[in-house]
């Protein structure tokens, strides 16, 4: 999962849990046995993964529907696969939403995505920034991130993005325990505390 991104503050890429993480490594199993009959199964699972998510980051309906506790599990399962069918999702994909939907953790799809992409960066050397802005990136703010990441020694660095209109502009970016906020609303925050202090 190279990036993720989405409309509001609210819906940004989930960060993993023990949970999510759990699950993550279950279908990272899964792929693993694939590889030995289908050498691009992880590109192949971690893409129908990502399209998934896209659709929930993007659709407002579907996302209610992930996050609505109301629906019983033959709701979910009539939804779920009737929606991975039309986008053309594989069977690996389809599985892991029946196993949540069985276990009432449907919810946790995003964060589900979220840490597989995670891990099977962290399985190829790659590195996830989590970058935060105000506004979508665009392809040459992408680039020109990922430039400055990787000349501050980050190498491989997959971006993992959330549009958060309340940061007003600038960004925000997690890569490892390191963060760097370049938000606007964070210095009108350092600019309000300045203020505080010389009242």
């Amino acid at each position: 999962m190279a990036s993720a991104t989405t409309d509001t503050a609210s819906h940004g890429a989930p960060i993993p849990t023990g949970l999510a993480e759990r699950y993550a490594l279950a279908l990272l199993g899964i792929v693993d046995d694939l590889r030995q009959k289908e050498p691009g199964a992880a590109d192949r699972v971690a893409g129908d993964l990502d399209s998934l998510f896209r659709l929930w980051r993007d659709d407002p309906g579907f996302r209610f529907f992930v996050e609505d506790p109301r629906l019983d599990a033959a709701s979910q399962r009539r939804g779920a696969f009737s929606i991975i069918e039309k986008a053309g999702i594989g069977t690996e994909v389809r599985n892991l939403v029946g196993v949540l939907i069985n276990n009432r953790r449907l919810k946790e799809l995003p964060a589900v995505a979220a840490a597989f992409g995670a891990k099977l960066a962290e399985r190829r050397g790659q590195q996830t920034a989590v970058v935060s802005s105000a506004h979508q990136l665009s392809d040459t703010q992408r680039a020109q991130l990922i430039a400055r990441l990787t000349e501050a020694g980050f190498s491989g660095v997959q971006l993992q993005e959330n549009v958060d209109p309340s940061l007003l502009g600038g960004l925000v970016v997690r890569i490892g325990s390191r963060l760097y906020d370049n938000s606007i609303k964070s210095k009108l925050q350092r600019l309000q505390y300045a203020m505080k202090g010389a009242a």
